[in-house]
Parts: structure tokens; C-alpha cells; sequence
């Protein structure tokens, strides 16, 4: 695996370790109070760092709200350039969710070129992480996320949440939540040589397996941004870090 020095030191060393936990607070989540309210539950858990929407003052909040590396996500080179400026340490082209729900999908031709622009923009100075759209083919996820390192990703990231329909409740429902991203981190990571970051529909019984599956690193958004209290927030990402500590050393 090779893990380029653009990537923060510490999150080098969590990729290494195969055990990096991205806390999301959501690409359309401009809320102050819900950002700031996420990056502390991130931070308190045991997070290694936070995904945020592209606003100035929200990664001014994030950074003031622990000291964990922000990333910023959007679909906009230029505002995601400017985010660094802003204060971000790595962006990502990505967390499409709210674009699925919209009806807008992205094709392979539309990432290369959102990618090609982005590390144009960013020069070599700035991680840059890219989403593999889940609605592709595997195979052509697969020889698109070659593709994208080639054109200057650091990191690749996997998801498929949103096109799991599980027909059970508990954790039979959980793992077929998972399922597709699982999947793609599988295929993936045994492709590209940049570390794989499974996300999008996992929770605390699947993300030992995303692991498992070939993946260095996890975002979790939903299971954590989508509550209203800190407190319950916090005990969410202790839970994940403690699953990812607790992982089992073997590969599926």
C-alpha cells in the first residue's frame, strides 16, 4: 500500500494501522450548532478525523471543536481549493447522498474530470480523497478507481448505502445495509494501491468488516449525525472505535 505524504502524518499512521475513523457531518449540513455538535462527538469518541460541508466558518468551527484533521467533501474544484485555503487539511470529491436523493447520479467521465480539476487546483501540497459512485457497474468501479489514481487521488472511498434495501431488522439488517460498499472496498482495494476508505451505511457491526474486506479506514455519517444529543453521539463513535480496536486481524 502506498500512503502519500500529502495525507496528515496522523492519518497516515491510522491508514497504516488499518483502523481510521472519519466521523461525517454531511455535505448539505451547514448548521453550525449540528457541525460543531458532530466534530466534538468525533473528537471525544475517538475519532481520527471529521468530514465537513465547504463553508469558511465551518471549518473554523471544526477546528476550534477538537483538534482532529478536517476533511471538506463537495463537487465544486474550486470551492473545494478555496477550502484549503479556509483551513481544511484534505478535501474529498464525494458523499453524493444528497445528490442521489435529488435524482442527480455522477458518471465515471464526470469524476475523472471533477478529479482532474481538483488536483490541478490543489497542486502537491493537499490530499485528495475521491468517492467511487456506487450506481457504476463493480467492474467499472473497479477500473475507474484505477483511473482516478492515476489522475492524482491519494485516497479512494467506497459507499452503496443508499442502494442497500435490507429485508431485516437487527444486525441480519445491518450487514445487508452494508453490503454493497463492503463489496466495492473489497474489489477496490485489492486494485488500487492508495488506501480504500469503506463508508456510506456501515455501523458498529459492519465496520470490523470493511476492514476485514480490504478497506484502511471507515466514515460513518448517519448513525452519528442524525442524532440530537451529544452525549448519545459520543457513546455512537466509542462504540465504532471500540469495534475497529476489537477487529479481528484477518482479510475476507
Amino acid at each position: 500500500m502506498t500512503i502519500n505524504n500529502r495525507i496528515p502524518p496522523s492519518l497516515q499512521a491510522a491508514f497504516s494501522q488499518a483502523n481510521c475513523l472519519k466521523i461525517i457531518s454531511g455535505l448539505q449540513n451547514f448548521d453550525p450548532t449540528a457541525v460543531e455538535m458532530v466534530v466534538k462527538a468525533a473528537g471525544m469518541g475517538g475519532a481520527n478525523y471529521v468530514d465537513i460541508a465547504a463553508r469558511a466558518d465551518l471549518i473554523a468551527i471544526a477546528k476550534r471543536a477538537s483538534d482532529l484533521p478536517v476533511c471538506v467533501s463537495g463537487v465544486n474544484p474550486e470551492i473545494l481549493a478555496q477550502a484549503v485555503a479556509w483551513g481544511a487539511d484534505l478535501v474529498e470529491i464525494g458523499n453524493y447522498d444528497s445528490f442521489y436523493r435529488q435524482g442527480q447520479e455522477f458518471s465515471a467521465a464526470e469524476v475523472i474530470d471533477l478529479t482532474l480539476k481538483t488536483r490541478a487546483l490543489l497542486g502537491d501540497q493537499v490530499a485528495l480523497a475521491v468517492t467511487v459512485p456506487h450506481a457504476l457497474p463493480l467492474d467499472l468501479q473497479v477500473s475507474l478507481a484505477e483511473r482516478l489514481v492515476e489522475v492524482g487521488a491519494d485516497l479512494i472511498q467506497t459507499e452503496g448505502g443508499t442502494s442497500a434495501t435490507p429485508n431485516h431488522a437487527g444486525v441480519l439488517g445491518l450487514i445487508e445495509k452494508a453490503a454493497p460498499t463492503l463489496a466495492a472496498a473489497y474489489q477496490v482495494s485489492r486494485a488500487v494501491s492508495v488506501p480504500v476508505i469503506c463508508a456510506s451505511g456501515l455501523s458498529s457491526v459492519t465496520v470490523a468488516l470493511a476492514i476485514a474486506s480490504g478497506a484502511k479506514a471507515v466514515g460513518v455519517g448517519s448513525a452519528v449525525n442524525k442524532l440530537q444529543d451529544l452525549v448519545a453521539m459520543v457513546a455512537v463513535v466509542r462504540g465504532l472505535r471500540q469495534a475497529l480496536d476489537l477487529k479481528v486481524g484477518l482479510r475476507v
